[in-house]
């Protein structure tokens, strides 16, 4: 699913396909890649071997969309993306649409019975990536989680970041930036679904787009 507040949308895979896709565990890594069915409902499905700590990566291929002006200004605002509209307000072109690469750099921890382990923390090498500094499956409501965000494998200060929880059926949204060296520190208010994000917009590196955005999420549970 695309999309915030654990809504969205289906992600049509044709359109924006899966660059990679990976299960890890301990020192086990499972290339899942193949096994995503673009053309049915559900497009995964896995058995867990064994009791543990499992982490689910998804990098996905870089697309292309075009944004008219007010809608792409009010996007970064949306995201925090106070360099952009600075970029925009400096250069004059805050009422020119604007052409855009995104990725997407999805992370999702599952716990497979109660033993846990320490593959929470796999740093991927993702452009832009959320690492817990805990493993969220032995925490519980009244804790606190601190997860550290790396943008080219250094520390990303000041980041915007959304921390999304939902009970029943209604989804909590807390904001918070980033310390100088990366990490963020929230309260885990509430038992359910939890998931971290962040975007990370730069000038595009390559011809054909005025801008690369980078996605990242982790999603997880509390119990």
């Amino acid at each position: 699913m695309v999309g915030e507040n654990f809504e969205g949308e289906p992600w049509d895979l044709k359109k924006h396909g899966v660059e990679k896709l990976d299960l890890l565990h301990l020192t086990k890594v499972i290339d899942l890649k193949k096994q995503v069915k673009p053309d049915e409902k559900d497009k995964l499905k896995f058995k867990f071997a064994e009791a543990g700590t499992y982490l689910l990566s998804m990098q996905s291929d870089n697309s292309y969309v075009e944004l008219e002006a007010e809608k792409f200004n009010e996007y970064l605002k949306e995201a925090g993306l106070d360099n952009v509209l600075e970029a925009r307000t400096q250069n004059n072109t805050l009422d020119k649409p604007s052409k855009e690469f995104y990725s997407r750099h999805v992370k999702l921890l599952v716990q497979a019975g109660p033993k846990t382990d320490d593959t929470y923390k796999k740093k991927l090498g993702y452009r832009i990536e959320i690492i817990p500094n805990q493993n969220p499956y032995l925490l519980k409501s009244g804790d606190y989680l601190q997860c550290l965000v790396l943008f080219d494998g250094k520390p990303s200060a000041h980041q915007l970041v959304k921390v999304w929880n939902k009970i029943g059926n209604t989804t909590f949204l807390q904001n918070a930036y980033t310390e100088n060296d990366g990490t963020l520190k929230f309260p885990i208010s509430s038992k359910g679904p939890w998931m971290v994000s962040t975007v990370k917009m730069i000038p595009s590196e390559k011809p054909g787009a005025d801008w690369q955005s980078l996605w990242s999420s982790l999603v997880f549970g509390i119990e």
